[in-house]
């Protein structure tokens, strides 16, 4: 019975030591997040952003950001960082910073008032954009810029409503980026009013990428009507992708892995 009460002793005594000498867990750390005081929209939003590995306070390099509507950390800033990170693991595209917008409410964010009434009735905090487009502008932008290495790249991500609001900053507000990569836009909103206005296209040239998946004539139809008035500006480079095996649900991880190829073409060796 001493011998059987040593060896138990003996066998705890070094679990304990085992368990004492593990390193502790630690967090893993994707990016960083801060909390931004807009008075355009008077409240505080959440921003997270990831740092491409190469990035340090102490250099000069100046990088490319891109901006993700519906940048939350439950949302799609994962994902997304996850492409970014191994498009530049391959060498596929340069460094960028990735700014992740997170929502408090992307129907009103997302939409321009609207003069259906059921969708007033049904959505009645909708129609903000201006507002939000304000916050991107003269306060998120300036930000970014101010407190980390950018250069003058900026690409905006938006899917469904956000490809609704991106499709409105290109045609209201296009220098506000350089890149946009659109998914499956909700241009139906408001009877597909935004399809019908004059774009204000702008002088400098930019690229712009449009997917669409199997989601109806409608979302379908839209997407390539959008593509149709983009082309007609000869400073815009526009790409359309159609997913047919993919819908709205499934289709972003795989056309902005698309789009990322498209906007980054091989450099041909000389």
């Amino acid at each position: 019975m001493k011998q059987l009460y040593l060896l138990s002793f003996f066998l705890f005594s070094i679990a304990l030591h085992a368990q004492n000498s593990s390193s502790a867990p630690k967090p893993f750390v994707l990016g960083q997040t801060i909390e931004l005081e807009s008075s355009q929209l008077g409240e505080k939003r959440i921003i997270n952003i990831y740092l491409p590995e190469v990035y340090s306070n102490g250099d000069t390099t100046r990088y490319p950001v891109m901006y993700l509507l519906d940048g939350s950390a439950n949302e799609d800033f994962v994902h997304i960082c996850g492409l970014v990170q191994f498009f530049t693991m391959m060498q596929m595209m340069p460094p960028s910073i990735v700014v992740g917008i997170a929502n408090v409410d992307r129907r009103r964010d997302f939409t321009f008032p609207t003069t259906i009434a059921k969708d007033k009735k049904d959505f009645p905090t909708t129609g903000g954009s201006q507002k939000f487009l304000g916050f991107i502008e003269k306060e998120l932008q300036p930000f970014i810029s101010k407190n980390y290495h950018t250069n003058s790249s900026k690409t905006l991500i938006g899917q469904s409503l956000g490809g609704l609001l991106a499709t409105e900053i290109i045609f209201k507000k296009p220098y506000l980026f350089t890149q946009y990569i659109i998914v499956s836009p909700s241009l139906w909103w408001d009877k597909e009013s935004l399809l019908a206005i004059k774009p204000i296209f702008s002088a400098s040239p930019m690229d712009i990428y449009v997917a669409v998946g199997k989601e109806g004539p409608i979302m379908e139809g839209d997407a390539k009507n959008l593509v149709e008035i983009l082309q007609k500006n000869k400073n815009i480079k526009v790409s359309f992708g159609y997913f047919p095996d993919l819908n709205h649900a499934t289709i972003l991880h795989q056309a902005v892995y698309k789009a990322l190829e498209v906007l980054n073409p091989p450099k041909k060796s000389k």
